[in-house]
């Protein structure tokens, strides 16, 4: 559970700091590496100040065990990586003009992480309540079918939400499996 929470907390800025190196790729290819720098001393301070703050005294407010701030460390960087790629995307439009993924497309791309998320956590519910894989490696053989259904469920809700990439992904699969 202690890992789950490290492991939850960093997802917070995963899409944020992924959207960031490409936007400061935008800034090299623009010739301007101190744009990108300057954003990256501001998200160390800021991932500083706001981990000290939700690993040491936010625990406490929250009355809480101490060691559930590493979480809040994971969380803090994630909302410095916001505050990142807000900065770094806004200076981009400014520059070039639109840049960033439609609000539409996220949508659809959480609505199908969502639908796969719910069915796989009935499947972790399912297999940890009947299954005969407790024990020491219980675990990991659960986590192979969980896995797999999130996958086959995500990547069908794309299909049924008709994103681009899941059909490019699904044409590329048939050309290999000879089904053109």
């Amino acid at each position: 559970m202690y890992v789950w929470g490290i492991l939850a907390g960093s997802t917070v800025g995963l899409l944020a700091s992924t959207l960031g190196r490409l936007y400061s790729s935008g800034y090299y290819a623009l010739r301007d590496t101190r744009t990108p720098l300057r954003f990256a001393i501001l998200r160390v301070i800021l991932t500083t100040a706001l981990g000290y703050l939700a690993a040491l005294p936010l625990p406490h407010l929250l009355g809480i065990q101490q060691r559930w701030g590493v979480a809040g460390l994971t969380i803090s960087a994630g909302i410095a990586s916001w505050v990142e790629f807000t900065l770094l995307q806004r200076g981009l439009r400014r520059r070039i003009g639109q840049v960033g993924l439609p609000l539409s497309f996220l949508i659809q791309v959480w609505i199908a992480a969502l639908i796969a998320g719910a069915a796989a956590r009935v499947a972790t519910y399912l297999l940890n309540a009947y299954s005969i894989f407790r024990g020491a490696h219980g675990p990991i053989l659960i986590a192979i079918p969980v896995l797999a259904v999130y996958g086959v469920l995500f990547f069908a809700a794309a299909i049924a939400l008709k994103l681009p990439e899941a059909h490019s992904f699904l044409s590329i699969l048939r050309r290999r499996a000879g089904m053109s």
